[in-house]
């Protein structure tokens, strides 16, 4: 009884490091480079020991999936309320959001879609996924900007903040766009503060 906790706190680590190692892969290599072999080679584990924890190469691309959306979700769950009111609470938030929904986690979520645009057994099960953490940012972000969900007009500006957020990680994939995202960020802050004003 005493090694079994041990055992399996070490298969929990293992599991996860295989999770990461996955992700880090698709971002950095691609989908073709991230074979088992090489996430295996890169995650410092046997490929036995990789088939022990996900018998196919799906299966470990599609359980990386899920906890890829797991850690952005909680990256979003991390954002501290801004505090105050008006333009600055408003920018804060969509910065949030926008760091939050781009970077490595996007990156490797880009290699997946891009297949599964052309794979429809891997597209049925992205889409849900997919689906449940689009869901899951919307909630948030009404949180965080303390907005009211059932207004259509709100709910609008709320969604169109998050394709911005979107198309603003796709712009940042092949070259570092930060300085334009900056000034974009601030605009449409500027622009969804005094939309939210009004409506209010």
């Amino acid at each position: 009884m005493a090694d079994t906790e041990p055992r399996q706190d070490r298969s929990r680590a293992t599991r996860r490091r295989l999770l990461e190692t996955t992700i880090r892969c698709l971002a950095r290599h691609g989908w073709e480079v991230s074979t088992v072999a090489f996430i295996a080679a890169q995650a410092g584990i046997s490929r036995g020991a990789v088939q022990h924890h996900f018998r196919t190469r799906e299966a470990l691309i599609l359980a990386a999936l899920e906890h890829m959306f797991e850690e952005r979700a909680a990256l979003l769950d991390a954002l501290p309320d801004p505090g105050g009111s008006g333009p600055d609470r408003v920018h804060a938030v969509v910065t949030g959001l926008v760091d939050a929904i781009g970077g490595e986690l996007f990156r490797a979520a880009l290699q997946v879609w891009t297949v599964a645009a052309a794979d429809p057994e891997l597209r049925a099960t992205v889409v849900p996924l997919e689906r449940r953490f689009a869901r899951g940012v919307h909630r948030r972000a009404v949180r965080l900007l303390g907005v009211d969900d059932a207004d259509p007009a709100l709910r609008a500006l709320i969604q169109a903040t998050l394709d911005l957020a979107r198309g603003l990680a796709l712009a940042d994939v092949l070259t570092d766009d930060s300085r334009r995202r900056a000034r974009v960020v601030r605009a449409w802050s500027d622009q969804l503060a005094a939309a939210l004003h009004a409506t209010a």
